[in-house]
């Protein structure tokens, strides 16, 4: 399935600057040495020599850092020797402040060794748990295309509180998006709870009524074994979307959650409000209501974009709220993945910088349907 995320692409210049970074203390000792040769006695440039090992630790192991460390002092003795014929009080002072430098960098560079091989396994960890609750999912299921834009806000993190999953059932393709009242542990785990309820449920709930009591059940269940104290008060609002394979039309049942847009193949825009607002999931207890799905045309062509508040509630330096049907508006010729790719380029723009939320779009499509 294509995802867009906010991950940049490496730049071409970063294995430069990276290789600069790396001989930055060579370069340090040449520059010092020259400097020291080139002027009067009386000025003294060899000192410097002494950063180079620190310089080292940044992005040499140990052994390196140790190398470079010998180097700069060797490169004092020379200097000294050249200089005054002997090795003074003067270049003894420097040579063993080298020496001292030296050793806490090497120390300092196994530390930072070991600490990114640390965080290389918890970023793979990171990455296996992202597969195992939200699984990629296929660019196609039957005659549904799909394309997906995720981007957890927090820095470093594969999964947030949004979420999503799409399946082929014997009622057609069924797909929710949602979004998990608050962030961090609590809400992943909140996540992976309701994605497992749909996953099972979606083969058999009669219709999406029905799965969403499938849903609310699963999210009780799961409050009541919770680690999180505060499990039975959190909230999930979801869309529900089923696409059967054998009428031109879609059913949507929203679940306190952000409008799904609507894009029919004439070039027309439009939010697909519910007649009957609803509660968010797990709230039912709480707000007695039925679940009223709405039938909409999805024929060839048609295209429904399902998303969560990180989208819609995206604000510019003026504190307005970013006009989603409005810009989609301006692409409606554009392929899935180009729509995703513009609007998430153009939330950077609107908000001036990275969204501060978890941000999911999903693009649902009916694809004309194969040939024999």
């Amino acid at each position: 399935m294509p995802t867009i995320n906010d991950q940049p692409p490496a730049g071409r210049s970063r294995p430069f600057l990276s290789t600069i970074v790396r001989l930055s203390p060579f370069l340090l000792i040449a520059l010092s040495a020259v400097a020291d040769a080139e002027t009067p006695a009386g000025q003294r440039y060899d000192r410097f020599v002494a950063a180079a090992p620190a310089l080292a630790a940044a992005t040499w192991g140990s052994f390196g850092t140790l190398v470079i460390g010998l180097l700069a002092v060797a490169t004092e003795v020379a200097l000294a020797l050249a200089r005054d014929g002997r090795v003074g009080a003067s270049a003894a002072s420097v040579v063993a402040a080298t020496v001292t430098v030296t050793l806490a960098a090497s120390y300092t560079s196994g530390m930072r060794v070991r600490r990114e091989r640390d965080l290389a396994l918890v970023r793979s960890v990171a990455r296996t748990a992202q597969q195992v609750v939200l699984r990629p999912l296929p660019d196609r299921i039957g005659d549904v295309g799909l394309a997906l834009y995720y981007n957890a806000a927090a820095e470093q993190a594969q999964i947030g509180g949004d979420l999503y999953e799409a399946v082929r059932t014997p009622f057609g393709v069924r797909i929710i998006l949602g979004d998990v009242q608050g962030k961090g542990l609590p809400a992943v785990e909140m996540a992976a709870a309701l994605l497992g309820s749909f996953r099972e449920a979606a083969y058999d709930a009669k219709d999406l009524p029905a799965l969403a009591s499938r849903l609310e059940i699963g999210l009780q269940r799961y409050a009541e074994r919770a680690s999180s104290p505060d499990a039975a008060e959190r909230f999930a609002t979801a869309v529900l979307l089923e696409v059967p394979d054998d009428r031109p039309e879609a059913y949507l049942l929203n679940c306190g959650h952000p409008p799904p847009v609507l894009l029919r193949a004439d070039g027309t825009v439009r939010p697909v409000e519910p007649r009957v607002p609803l509660p968010p999931l797990n709230l039912s207890a709480l707000v007695a209501s039925d679940y009223h799905p709405q039938t909409v045309p999805f024929g060839p062509g048609d295209r429904v974009l399902l998303y969560t508040d990180g989208v819609s509630e995206t604000r510019d330096r003026r504190g307005e709220f970013y006009p989603l049907t409005e810009r989609l508006a301006r692409w409606t010729a554009a392929p899935d993945v180009e729509l995703l790719e513009n609007l998430r380029r153009d939330l950077h723009r609107y908000a001036g910088g990275p969204a501060d939320d978890d941000v999911a779009a999903l693009v649902a499509a009916r694809l004309a349907p194969p040939a024999g």
